[in-house]
């Protein structure tokens, strides 16, 4: 993408270094997460207070976030609306 500045040392120091794409949202993510699953499957995952435990494999995979298109988002303090634009996932 671009090189970055990055503090070193105390804040006294600067290290160019490139920079790659953040894979923390979107489709990105959801494919980093679906390999992390997999390779985990096999394990283990305490649930409701560690008094529960199911394997990794058989939890649900999320389910895409539904649109909110064309409904009312309230903004600025409760005082103003406007028409939401979210596509969903």
């Amino acid at each position: 993408m671009g090189k970055i500045r990055v503090r070193s040392g105390r804040g006294t120091g600067t290290v160019d270094v490139e920079d790659e794409g953040k894979k923390w949202a979107g489709d990105a993510y959801r494919k980093k997460q679906a390999e992390k699953k997999k390779a985990a499957a096999n394990r283990m995952v305490h649930t409701g207070r560690g008094t529960g435990s199911k394997r990794y494999g058989d939890i649900p995979d999320p389910k895409p976030r539904p649109s909110t298109e064309g409904m009312t988002r309230v903004t600025g303090r409760g005082t103003s609306s406007r028409k939401s634009k979210n596509k969903g996932g």
